[in-house]
Parts: structure tokens; C-alpha cells; sequence
């Protein structure tokens, strides 16, 4: 970015770190929110209306922002709004799942530029980073070199641990020859852009963040349901990752067997779960993954474990908000649509029947993004660390 350079947060004292912080903060604006005209910028963001001009400025000229169509008032002259420029930047973003591994081109915007799938049944880390590698290459064979030079990195969402999950469900899956890759060390060899990894619900809840419902909270948590349930929490305006990259591990909380053994959630509200059901009644558990997915003719199935998930969550809910004020909480995962809107509905009613003295109860509410949440995290990990404000990060003086 010329005359508005996006580096590091890290404050000093000199113009071009103030400079560099203000640029994130109206670029993080302007996705939050949609186009919007300088002075509009300038009331959100404090600034000045020169200074805000004049950065807005650098950041088109630089290719992050370009002119919308000029909005004409009663009074004056027209307001001129200034949007992302979807080709300002992209990312990659590989999630590596223990069916398959997806690989996305993300564009500063949030569309999906190209994608490419991977399925396996027993995955070995040689055979996904090939794949990592030959795709990342086909497709930036059909890019421009201008297209090529935008791309700011390469964001991995995979389970913390990706092997052990499986070994302690005796599946024949086995992930073992994951234990101890070092996955930044592995993609150098063939990379030479930046990686960035993090933990596959986390990375679902920055996608929430970033381009779905999160932009209408400030303080949330997320509970993503995949194969096994995970969650993030967004504190400030910005996704919490921890001093060691595992906050917001929602899947560990504590939860109570039927038989009143102690669990985690991940034990109580997850899709395994589901498969568990169908394949005890004769039928193949790969049905809930087809695509499109539609699980309307797995009802029968589906609604008993949908009734104990949303049980789980409620609670769990309950727990989250004990710890922080969260205003919201944010219900996703890898099903359908319909699936999603029935398990927030039965949440919100579940929820008021919970003991919840000495609490607030947040809003129930769905997210957006759907089953692709994980990758599309994962390449807004990139993305956000470059270019995007984050309110957690510290301000000490250098």
C-alpha cells in the first residue's frame, strides 16, 4: 500500500505506525459495514475528515479500494462511497478434515475465487500437501501475474491434534503419521508465502467474523458442529486465538453422561454422533456428507440427535457466558441450512427452561457461512493478519 503501508499493528511512536493502524481500522470498517463515504469513515473511526481522505487515497491508489457510484442528498454534493476492491488481495485457505482436504482462493471480499477438493479414507501427510502443492500451482496457472502477485499467503485449519481423535474411537481411519509434521516447515519446500495455522472451529468463527453475522456483534462466542463440535470467541471486535492458540475451545467443556459420567461436549454434540445412529441402524453414515447435503430423508434419525445437541448447547451456552459477557452466540456447522435454523430454534427454547441466575442470557443466533466456514477462515487468517485491525493485539511502545 503506498502512502498507507499495512505491516504490523505494533505501535510506536512514529507517523508511519499511527499511518498504518488507521489504515486497517477504515479497511476493517468498510468490510464490517459496506460501502460507505469519507465522512461516514470519519465518524466511525474518530479520525479527522483529511486524514481520512487522504488515506483513503493511498489505498486506492494501491489497489484496496475503488469508487462506488456517488449517492446524491437534499442538500450539497454528491457523497462519493468507497468499497473493497475484491482484487486487492487474496489468500489461500486449506482446511484438512478427517474425510477430505478443501483448498479455496479467497478474495479480500470474501468470495471464492477457485476451490478444489481432496476426499480420502486413510489421509498420509505426503499425499495432502502433494495435493496442496499441484493445486495451488493449477490454479495460479489460470491467474494473472497481477492476480499471482496479490496472493498474501497460505492459512491451514486442521483440529488441534488431528490424530488422536480417531484412534480413541478405535475408527479405521488413523491419522497417526500427522503426529509431529510440521506443516509450515513441509509447505515451505514448496511455498515461499507466509502460513498461518489455526484451529478449524476457530477458524470458523473468524469466517463468521469477517464476512457473516459477527459483524453485528462485538463480544460473541461460536459453536461450529462438524464431525467433532468446536467454537472460537470474538472479544473486542476481533477473534480471540489465546496465548497459545487454543481459546475458545468450546468442545472441551464439561458436560454430564446419561448415566451421569462427566463428558466434554464434543462427546455429547457431534455429528459422529449422528453417524453412529445410522450406522447402528444399517445405513451408510457417508449420506450426510453427499452433496448438495439433505438430510430430510434421514429424519427418523436425525431429530432425536438434533434434541440432545440442542440440550447440550444450551447449556453449554450458559457455561460460555459465565466467563465473559458475551452478547451473542453464534450456532453453525457442516449441515444444511435447515438443519441449522431447527437446532437454533430448539436452543432459544431450551434456554429459557436452564438455571440461569447470576447471568445474562446472549441472543441465539445462526450463522451464515455454512459447511466451507473452516476454509474460508483459514484464508482469512492471511488476509486479517496483513491488512485488517485486530483489538487484541498489544499496544506497548516500541
Amino acid at each position: 500500500m503506498r502512502g498507507a503501508v499495512v505491516t504490523s499493528i505494533s505501535p510506536g511512536l512514529s507517523q508511519k505506525r499511527v499511518r498504518d493502524h488507521n489504515a486497517r481500522l477504515l479497511l476493517s470498517l468498510l468490510l464490517r459495514h459496506g460501502d460507505l463515504p469519507g465522512s461516514d469513515l470519519a465518524r466511525l473511526s474518530g479520525l479527522s475528515a483529511p486524514t481520512v481522505s487522504d488515506i483513503l487515497r493511498g489505498l486506492e491508489a494501491d489497489g484496496f479500494l475503488k469508487r462506488g457510484d456517488p449517492v446524491r442528498g437534499r442538500v450539497g454534493k454528491p457523497s462519493l462511497p468507497m468499497r473493497i476492491d475484491p482484487e486487492g488481495a487474496l489468500s489461500w485457505g486449506f482446511k484438512i478434515g478427517r474425510r477430505s482436504a478443501e483448498l479455496i482462493l479467497l478474495d479480500l471480499a470474501g468470495a471464492i475465487r477457485a476451490e478444489r477438493r481432496l476426499p480420502y479414507a486413510e489421509p498420509h501427510p505426503d499425499e495432502v500437501l502433494a495435493f496442496l502443492a499441484a493445486a495451488t500451482a493449477e490454479i495460479c496457472a489460470g491467474l494473472s501475474p497481477r492476480q499471482v502477485a496479490r496472493i498474501g499467503g497460505i492459512g491451514v485449519a486442521a483440529p488441534f491434534e488431528l490424530w488422536s481423535g480417531d484412534e480413541v474411537r478405535h475408527r479405521s481411519r488413523t491419522f497417526r503419521h500427522w503426529s509431529g509434521v510440521d506443516l509450515r516447515d513441509r509447505i515451505a519446500g514448496f511455498s515461499d508465502l507466509p502460513v498461518s495455522i489455526i484451529n478449524d472451529a476457530t477458524a470458523a468463527c473468524r469466517a463468521e467474523h469477517i464476512y457473516g453475522r459477527g459483524r453485528e456483534f462485538s463480544d460473541y462466542a461460536c459453536f461450529f458442529v462438524g464431525t467433532y463440535i468446536g467454537g472460537g470467541i470474538v472479544l473486542n471486535n476481533s477473534v480471540y486465538e489465546g496465548r497459545r492458540g487454543n481459546a475458545g475451545a468450546l468442545g472441551s467443556l464439561r458436560t454430564v453422561g446419561p448415566h451421569g459420567e462427566g463428558l466434554q461436549l464434543v462427546d455429547a454434540a457431534s455429528i459422529h454422533l449422528l453417524e453412529d445412529r445410522l450406522s447402528e441402524a444399517g445405513l451408510d453414515p457417508e449420506a450426510l456428507w453427499r452433496q448438495p447435503q439433505d438430510w430430510s430423508a434421514l429424519a427418523r434419525h436425525v431429530d432425536p440427535w438434533l434434541g440432545r445437541v440442542a440440550q447440550e448447547l444450551a447449556g453449554a451456552c450458559l457455561s460460555t457466558c459465565a466467563v465473559v459477557d458475551f452478547e451473542a452466540v453464534l450456532i453453525d456447522g457442516a449441515f444444511p441450512s435447515s438443519i441449522r435454523s431447527d437446532l437454533v430454534d430448539r436452543v432459544r427454547r431450551y434456554l429459557v427452561h436452564q438455571d440461569s441466575r447470576g447471568l445474562i442470557l446472549p441472543r441465539i443466533e445462526a450463522g451464515t457461512i455454512g459447511a466451507k466456514a473452516r476454509a474460508i477462515g483459514a484464508a482469512a487468517g492471511p488476509i486479517s493478519s496483513q491488512y485488517l485491525l485486530d483489538t487484541n493485539v498489544g499496544m506497548a511502545i516500541a
